[in-house]
């Protein structure tokens, strides 16, 4: 597989965005290629099953130490996405990653640039920068 840039990707979709160039219909297609992915999550569990989810309040102990706290964080996710699953995910992910990389084109912002920005604030921070 070839390897690209985020530079290379975003130039070939400003190549690519023809009909929906105004910033209004960027936000709302980047918006409805969230929900889709989020719908293809739902369902993986409810109409495929090939994953659960099991979900229940995150107990973390008085005396667990930052350190420990990613130890202590559970996904709350069982199985694994079947291929047919995955493959509808890889494709409204790679939506949402275009409208997303659309609408940093249109505003005039760099995906490198801000991926290094995120990078040096998790360097920065470490185990801080808590998300």
């Amino acid at each position: 597989m070839k390897n690209i840039t985020f530079t290379d990707y975003q130039n070939k979709i400003e190549g690519q965005l023809i009909r929906h160039r105004s910033i209004l219909d960027i936000m709302s297609k980047n918006q409805d290629a969230v929900s889709r992915v989020n719908r293809a999550v739902a369902k993986a569990v409810t109409g495929c099953g090939c994953i659960e989810i099991h979900a229940k309040k995150q107990e973390i102990p008085e005396d667990g130490s930052l350190d420990s706290l990613g130890s202590y964080m559970d996904s709350h996710l069982t199985g694994n996405l079947c291929p047919q699953c995955s493959s509808i995910l890889k494709d409204e992910l790679g939506s949402q990653f275009f409208y997303m990389t659309s609408l940093a084109n249109t505003l005039g912002l760099n995906l490198d640039d801000i991926i290094l920005q995120e990078e040096k604030k998790m360097s920065a921070l470490g185990k801080y920068h808590l998300r």
